[in-house]
């Protein structure tokens, strides 16, 4: 089968190489058992791919390997009392080996991918939107009617941030870069849209409509934009950290918090998820309502072909990407 490996720790530019391998089977161990085998018609392609290019990432396989944890597809096999069957369309997390033309995800973290998805829009749905509603409802806490302020929020975490929020009766406010990036915003659901490079925390609060400010704020960019993000927050707000996209990781000074009793909360979906399996069927089965009432539909912001991996991964890099990049494998 054809698969897309990182050969070296040189970057996106040179690290990758399009070849043939084997094709994996079910043996392949995850707890607490076989995986389910998937004939890959689209691969996710996010930040963790980019650092493992550099040596980067917390995970380090021993390369050569073949990166990647997203997929939409087709089961090809499944193993004894899984609640999948061959033929199904499934949206996967494989951990890594995603990229490629079949590959194997856990049971526990693999789902149905209703019909009304393409197998692209499959591979956007786990790490963005598992990781939108555990940040949101299970860390945020968001309850219907809040004001809740989502970064980098044309990109896929951003998005899915977005219509997560909405689907949990929130109100949002979506912050951005470009006029560009505005427009994927609105098209996501937001409900207002600020621009990053103007007094955004100042337009955010006099949006929130009493002027004493947000109840929540979702971060998956970081950097110099985090000060300003506890200084949005009202009385009992919270800031969720999601990541690092700016590249630059943000410290503060705990007495900011003493101010508005304001919190900073972590939300580290996968460490979480792989501790706690059983998470992911709430977690699943709340991301599916949500896609069976219309109110999720992931947007992708770019398909591209085996060949053009690096490509992929340097609009990644060079934050031009709205919604979710994939892999397309198969149509």
């Amino acid at each position: 089968m054809r698969a897309i490996q990182i050969a070296d720790l040189s970057g996106p530019d040179s690290a990758l190489r399009l070849v043939e391998v084997a094709e994996p089977d079910s043996t392949e161990a995850f707890a607490p058992g076989p995986g389910v085998v998937i004939d890959v018609h689209a691969a996710g392609v996010s930040f963790p791919e980019l650092l493992q290019t550099r040596g980067q990432y917390q995970l380090k396989p021993p390369l050569p390997f073949v990166p990647g944890s997203e997929v939409g597809g087709v089961v090809r096999q499944a193993p004894p009392g899984s609640r999948f069957q061959p033929g199904d369309r499934v949206s996967a997390f494989c951990l890594n080996g995603g990229w490629a033309e079949v590959a194997v995800a856990p049971d526990y973290l693999t789902f149905p991918l209703p019909d009304r998805l393409d197998f692209a829009q499959g591979a956007a749905v786990i790490l963005n939107y598992h990781t939108a509603y555990f940040a949101l409802k299970g860390r945020g806490r968001v309850q219907p009617g809040e004001n809740v302020v989502v970064h980098g929020a044309a990109g896929g975490v951003g998005t899915a941030a977005l219509q997560v929020a909405k689907g949990l009766g929130a109100r949002t406010i979506a912050v951005v870069s470009t006029d560009a990036k505005a427009e994927v915003a609105r098209a996501a659901g937001a409900d207002e849209v600020v621009r990053s490079d103007r007094p955004w925390k100042d337009e955010v609060i006099a949006l929130t409509g009493d002027n004493k400010g947000a109840d929540v704020v979702i971060d998956p960019v970081g950097g110099d934009r985090f000060l300003d993000s506890l200084r949005t927050l009202r009385e009992g707000g919270r800031l969720v950290v999601v990541g690092f996209t700016s590249g630059f990781i943000p410290e503060v000074k705990v007495n900011r918090l003493l101010l508005n009793n304001i919190e900073v909360v972590g939300a580290g979906w996968g460490a979480y998820v792989l501790r706690h399996p059983q998470a992911n069927a709430e977690i699943g089965a709340a991301v599916g309502a949500m896609i069976d009432q219309g109110v999720i539909n992931p947007v992708v912001g770019g398909r591209f072909a085996p060949e053009e991996a690096a490509e992929a991964l340097k609009v990644l890099e060079q934050r031009a990407a709205t919604g979710k990049i994939v892999i397309q494998f198969r149509p």
